[in-house]
């Protein structure tokens, strides 16, 4: 039956299923990469952050095994373009990272909250989504253009990190990005599972090997099962500023430009939705009110601004992108965690910059729902 659905309906579909999946995993296991992060540079505990990085390991082996076997084109995604953009993936990233945090969570996680009744983060999408217009087609696209066009970097081959590696040796790109795909996957399964706490974890090692999968199947989708033969278009996978912001111009015009995007937060949101419902997690609830809302606003405009520089999220380029390889995924992924370290900093200490404000707090863990 779903073979016979044509390219569109098929990327609606998938869109739906995968983002359902992902709406799942993330709310029963309150996955949150924000808050792992906070675990880590508040706390000394990198417990939780290995199962971002046990994501990330099995999303690079699969996704490179994957393009290996001829069943993803992966060369032709955006992630892999001849061209690096260094200030829009390092400036975003930061902005990114930063408002995240700012906004009690990344844009997956607060799809999650909205999704479990949290009125506070249903605002900071929609703000979000706008802040992400702006920056593409409104008044900040400019400064964002002008930013793009003086600090990239046109390359003569893919940006893949296994390229220098191709033209050492003399290897197909895909051979090289295999080679490479597994140093790093196996690296990072040594570095997960070298912590006996973590091993003990059944429920995180299941959501990291969950959200790797998930990735993977993201690039199987689109790039094989609903490839359309006539008009081929770029594979891609899980992601959601852009996502969000097109959701956002459905509702508004009825258009969308790309159907996958939509249909994975929506699939998103009826998943984690279903999930909070079958536990007893949903209940609405509006957060601090209008009188705390500034923060989340602040950091949803800079999620908005930063997910559009920098071409994506902790989801978008600290797992699908990073999956293939892309150096301006690596680049933005080091970014976001570069600006989430500097907002929690912030946060423990007062001090921003040279440190306007002295007081000293003692280190609290972000509010999580």
């Amino acid at each position: 039956m779903i073979a016979e659905l044509d390219p569109p309906a098929l990327l609606l579909l998938g869109g739906i299923l995968l983002g359902a999946g992902f709406g799942a995993l993330a709310q029963a296991s309150h996955f949150c990469i924000m808050g792992s992060l906070a675990d880590l540079v508040l706390f000394g505990s990198a417990r939780r952050l290995r199962s971002w990085l046990l994501a990330i390991a099995v999303a690079i082996l699969g996704t490179q095994l994957a393009a290996w076997l001829g069943l993803v084109p992966l060369a032709e995604s955006r992630h892999l373009a001849p061209a690096i953009a260094l200030g829009p993936a390092i400036l975003g990233g930061l902005a990114f990272g930063f408002g995240m945090v700012l906004a009690g969570g990344c844009a997956s996680r607060s799809l999650v909250r909205a999704a479990s009744g949290s009125l506070e983060a249903l605002v900071v999408l929609l703000v979000m989504a706008v802040a992400s217009w702006a920056a593409q087609l409104g008044p900040l696209a400019p400064l964002h253009r002008a930013l793009r066009e003086a600090t990239t970097l046109e390359l003569a081959r893919p940006q893949a990190l296994s390229e220098p590696l191709a033209a050492l040796f003399g290897t197909g790109s895909e051979e090289a990005r295999l080679f490479l795909g597994l140093l790093f996957g196996l690296a990072l399964f040594l570095f997960c599972f070298a912590d006996p706490r973590f091993r003990g974890r059944r429920a995180e090692v299941a959501t990291g090997l969950g959200l790797g999968l998930l990735v993977v199947a993201g690039w199987l989708w689109t790039g094989w099962l609903a490839r359309d033969p006539f008009e081929p278009a770029g594979p891609q996978s899980l992601s959601y500023v852009g996502p969000v912001a097109e959701s956002l111009l459905y509702v508004v015009t009825g258009e969308s430009r790309a159907p996958f995007g939509p249909a994975l937060v929506l699939g998103t949101v009826a998943g984690a939705a279903a999930v909070a419902l079958a536990r007893g997690g949903f209940r609405l609830r509006a957060g601090e009110g209008a009188a705390g809302l500034g923060r989340p606003l602040l950091g949803a405009v800079l999620m908005g601004v930063g997910g559009a520089m920098a071409m994506g999220c902790t989801i978008g380029q600290g797992l699908s992108g990073v999956s293939t390889l892309g150096a301006s995924s690596l680049v933005a992924t080091l970014a976001i965690v570069a600006g989430g370290t500097w907002a929690l900093r912030w946060l423990e200490t007062g001090s921003l910059l040279l440190g306007l404000e002295r007081r000293r707090r003692a280190p609290t863990r972000p509010a999580e729902p």
